[in-house]
C-alpha cells in the first residue's frame, strides 16, 4: 500500500506559498502522491498543476473535484493542462460533490447523482483521449474536442462511498477515493464491490485510494476531540454519516487515525489489509504533531 498526503484546504485554510510547501514536503519525504481537494479556497486542479510543475518527482491528484458545476468540455481542458504541466503525473478525482453545497451554493440539481456521475463519464473520458464528442444526453451536452498536444489523458477516480457509486468506479472510472470511511466499510463493502464492477466491466485492478485525517501524538484523547471540532460537520451530512454509520462510528473522530507511532502504524496495517492501493493521509495537529505524522509517514512509505 502506497503512502500519500493531502495538501491544502483539508489541513485549513493556508496562502498559496504554503500549499505549495506542503507538497514539497511530501516530494522531499519520498511520499507516493501529493492530494488537493477542491473545497471552499483555492481552484484544486490549478493549484496542483503550479504547485506539481515546481515540485518534480512526485505523483500528482485531485481528491476530488465536484463535477456538477464544471461541464465537461471545461474539465477536461484543466486536468490535460495540468497533466501536461506536471509531465504526466496527474491524475483526476472526481465526485458529485456534497448535496447541500452543490444545491445550497450553485442552485444545482442534486437528484439521481449516480446516473448523473455516469452520463458525466460518458462525456468526459472520450475528451481526456482527445476525441470528438458529440453527446446530448438526458442532463449534459458536450458537443467538441479539447486540443493539448502530446498530452495522455489523466487516470480518473471517482469519489464513492454509497454501494452504486462504488459500483460505477469500477466499470467507468479507474478506481475510487474515499474520505471518512474506515477498514470495515472498506474491506467488507468498498473493495468487493469495486472489484467485482471491475472485473465484469473488464477493466484492469482498481486503484482504491483511503483518505483520513492522522495525527502522531502523545495526546491521543486531546487529539481527538480537535478532530471532532475541525471535522463535525462531515459527521452531519447525509453522503459522511452513511458511511460513519456503516463503520459504526459516531464521527470522524472515531475513524481518524490518532495516536503514537505504534499506534498508527497499526491502523495503516487495517487499511492495506482491507484492499486499499494507497493511503492518503491528511496531517492533523499543533505543527509538532504534524511534523511527527509526516516523519511517521515518511518512514512508512
Amino acid at each position: 500500500m502506497k503512502i500519500s498526503v493531502a495538501a491544502g484546504d483539508v489541513r485549513g485554510s493556508s496562502a498559496f506559498d504554503d500549499l505549495v510547501g506542503q507538497v514539497r514536503e511530501a516530494a522531499d519525504a519520498g511520499l507516493a502522491r501529493a492530494w488537493i481537494s477542491q473545497a471552499t479556497g483555492w481552484d484544486a486542479v490549478t493549484a496542483i498543476a503550479v504547485a506539481g510543475a515546481a515540485t518534480p518527482g512526485i505523483a500528482l491528484g485531485t481528491a476530488v473535484v465536484p463535477v456538477p458545476q464544471r461541464h465537461p468540455l471545461v474539465l477536461a481542458a484543466q486536468a490535460l493542462t495540468a497533466q501536461a504541466a506536471t509531465g504526466g503525473r496527474f491524475t483526476l478525482g472526481i465526485g458529485a460533490g456534497i448535496g447541500m453545497m452543490v444545491s445550497g451554493a450553485f442552485g444545482l440539481p442534486v437528484d439521481r447523482p449516480v446516473a448523473r456521475m455516469r452520463e458525466y463519464l460518458t462525456a468526459l473520458r472520450p475528451l481526456l483521449d482527445g476525441e470528438q464528442v458529440e453527446h446530448r444526453g438526458r442532463w449534459i451536452t458536450a458537443v467538441g474536442a479539447v486540443a493539448v498536444p502530446a498530452t495522455p489523458a489523466p487516470p480518473v477516480l471517482l469519489a464513492a462511498l454509497g454501494p452504486r457509486m462504488v459500483r460505477l468506479a469500477g466499470e467507468a472510472a479507474d478506481g475510487a477515493i474515499t474520505w471518512m470511511a474506515g477498514p470495515g466499510n472498506l474491506g467488507e463493502h468498498v473493495v468487493p464491490q469495486l472489484v467485482t464492477a471491475a472485473a465484469r466491466a473488464g477493466r484492469t485492478a482498481p486503484q482504491v485510494v483511503a483518505g483520513l485525517p492522522v495525527c502522531v501524538t502523545d495526546h491521543p484523547d486531546d487529539a481527538r476531540a480537535r478532530v471532532a471540532d475541525r471535522f463535525g460537520l462531515a459527521g452531519q451530512v447525509p453522503e459522511y454519516r452513511a458511511v460513519l454509520d456503516r463503520e459504526g462510528a459516531a464521527g470522524p473522530a472515531d475513524v481518524a487515525l490518532v495516536g503514537d507511532e505504534e499506534a498508527v502504524t497499526r491502523a495503516l496495517a487495517r487499511f492495506r489489509d482491507a484492499g486499499a492501493t494507497e493511503f492518503m493521509a491528511a496531517p492533523f495537529g499543533t505543527p509538532a504533531e504534524r511534523a511527527r505524522t509526516t516523519a511517521l509517514l515518511a518512514h512508512l512509505g
